[in-house]
């Protein structure tokens, strides 16, 4: 990692913490219009689309990055508090739906501790990241960050390091 990522993770942590300490990100989890992560009405949906670094990548419905966090355990998320405040969890109110390019039998879902149900995809719980405000941004990829590297998936669910 190079001496500017290593500065931008560190500096996105140390926002992560003030947020966290303030009651959570403002806009996160309110609306499926706004720029943060929303539980999708109806049913949340993931794309696929073609990053020109790392190929083909999930996103959300508006084309935003989602990532995979190692450490989760199985289909558990373990990213709470800051963690969930610089990594958003990818929320949905009913069964989330295959876009163009994702698999339907890679879908789930997971139940979070404060009963909100998180999408899942090839078994990882998704994550936003919350500097990645608009879509073909991928910053977050291979950030290690809360004790383990967040990554971009593949259609296949796989990992892409």
């Amino acid at each position: 990692m190079n001496k500017r990522n290593k500065w931008l993770g560190g500096a996105a942590t140390a926002i992560a913490l003030v947020i966290a300490g303030c009651g959570g990100a403002a806009g996160y989890g309110t609306s499926a219009s706004t720029a943060g992560p929303a539980k999708a009405a109806g049913g949340a949906r993931l794309d696929v689309v073609k990053d020109p670094k790392l190929g083909k990548i999930v996103v959300d419905a508006n084309g935003r990055t989602l990532y995979d966090f190692v450490i989760d355990k199985g289909a558990t998320s373990v990213c709470y508090g800051a963690c969930a405040s610089l990594w958003p969890p990818y929320l949905t109110k009913g069964a989330p739906k295959a876009g163009a390019g994702a698999s339907a039998v890679l879908l789930g879902t997971t139940r979070r501790r404060d009963g909100a149900t998180e999408v899942t995809y090839g078994g990882h719980p998704l994550y936003y990241y919350a500097p990645d405000r608009k879509r073909g941004q991928i910053s977050g990829q291979a950030l290690d960050q809360f004790g383990a590297p967040w990554y971009a998936l593949t259609p296949a669910g796989r990992e892409i390091h």
